[in-house]
């Protein structure tokens, strides 16, 4: 069975094999890929051949790396919002050339995604991966900010054409690329009741298949122990624009010091309060949610109370992990959040918001906390019920642990992927 995957980024497998530089994003397709690459049923055995994102060269190559077939194409990476139709082109080259059974897309927002099926045009053998829901970010992206923030320019949203309210525009334009492409499929995979009802109503006759994500292999190893971690410590997987609810977090800071003075925030990802790793003085690379962010740390006198980490390697995410009191998600809207799903296996305690597809992943009271989207109160509270009683936290812990290490069982996932590859390949 020919299996063809489109990605919206580089696979750690391709760049190594030629020492270049790769995201560790969509971490779970390297752990969904290396599961694939020990696969040892040859009655249903997987050919697999990956489309990608690439400049230069590579854009128009093709090459057999173990056993996997590669093809590159070229996209502009910066506006993910503009659809070329001539990377169809391109499409059709691949399509000829390793003549899939199925066509396997991983996320439906992206132009590519809808050149892609374009070019295929067998809705009958194609799947689409729902990651986010553009449509649900685009509509709640404000994430309660106050007007003046959400008005508010800097020089760099000047020079990039990038102001807050040019964000959410950028994401009703992708939100149209999803809603054609999900119309153009008749099978979508997905893990959440969230995502199973948003496409319901786009597309009500598109079969719906339910399957778990694998999650980057570091992360099946290891346990969190409340004696090795940093006592009052928090960390965020991300906090670069505000549906990730960084302000949230920073607001519930000043009663959560009240209590515990020694707590800390931590937050991973790409730095938009600090200078970093950039060549560039602050101001000239500021956003309006980066200024207001910092307004908030004055304001709360909160500079020695937050540290940036950067961007992670999976393994530095893994010990950030580890090392960590407690793990927040603090969302205005997710669908599958995979550091969640990190947190989750190593057993850690995990206080997250009521928002799309979180409640599927999360029991109440009985793998973490859920506190009300947006609510700082509520926030706030979750994090110190976690500190007020370690020994619940330490149950919440193990029942996550217990129950993601079922729900990310690669063997279970490859098993289930290869019965809806067979299923979609049979379809007349």
């Amino acid at each position: 069975m020919r299996v063809l995957w489109l990605c919206n980024i580089m696979l750690p497998a391709y760049a190594k094999a030629h020492d270049l530089p790769f995201s560790v994003r969509e971490g779970w397709l390297t752990g969904c890929l290396e599961r694939i690459m020990r696969q040892t049923d040859f009655d249903n055995r997987i050919e697999l051949g990956i489309c990608f994102p690439a400049q230069g060269e590579i854009s128009s190559s093709s090459e057999v790396i173990d056993g996997i077939t590669y093809f590159g194409f070229s996209e502009d990476l910066d506006h993910p919002e503009v659809y070329d139709g001539t990377v169809e082109n391109r499409f059709h080259v691949i399509l000829d050339d390793f003549k899939p059974d199925v066509l396997h897309i991983f996320g439906a927002e992206f132009p590519h995604s809808l050149a892609m099926l374009r070019a295929f045009g067998n809705p009958k053998r194609s799947l689409l991966g729902i990651q986010g829901l553009c449509c649900k970010i685009a509509e709640d992206y404000m994430a309660e900010l106050p007007l003046e923030v959400q008005r508010m320019t800097t020089f760099r949203d000047r020079l990039k054409n990038d102001t807050i309210i040019q964000q959410q525009e950028k994401y009703k334009v992708r939100a149209e690329h999803e809603r054609e492409a999900i119309l153009l499929t008749d099978n979508i995979t997905g893990r959440t009741d969230f995502d199973r009802k948003i496409t319901s109503e786009i597309n009500p006759e598109a079969e719906y298949y339910k399957m778990n994500e694998t999650m980057r292999p570091c992360f099946y190893e290891g346990k969190w122990k409340a004696g090795v971690a940093e006592p009052h410590s928090i960390f965020l997987s991300q906090g670069d624009y505000p549906l990730k609810g960084f302000h949230f977090m920073i607001e519930a800071m000043p009663r959560i010091l009240e209590k515990y003075p020694d707590a800390h925030l931590y937050v991973a990802g790409n730095n938009i309060i600090g200078k970093g790793n950039s060549k560039y003085p602050y101001f000239m690379r500021a956003s309006a949610y980066g200024k207001y962010l910092k307004s908030l740390l004055f304001k709360y006198k909160l500079k020695k109370k937050v540290t940036m980490l950067g961007t992670l390697t999976d393994t530095q995410m893994k010990e950030q992990f580890l090392k960590s009191s407690v793990f927040v998600c603090p969302s205005i809207v997710e669908n599958s959040p995979n550091s969640l799903c990190e947190a989750m296996l190593l057993g850690m305690p995990v206080v997250a918001a009521r928002a799309g597809g979180i409640p599927s992943l999360i029991q109440a009271d009985k793998e973490g906390v859920i506190f009300e989207k947006a609510n700082v109160e509520s926030l706030t509270d979750g994090i110190l019920q976690i500190w007020d009683e370690p020994v619940i936290a330490d149950v919440f812990g193990d029942n996550a642990r217990k129950r993601a290490l079922e729900v990310h069982d690669p063997d279970a996932n490859y098993k289930r992927l290869v019965e809806i590859y067979t299923e979609i390949s049979n379809k007349k």
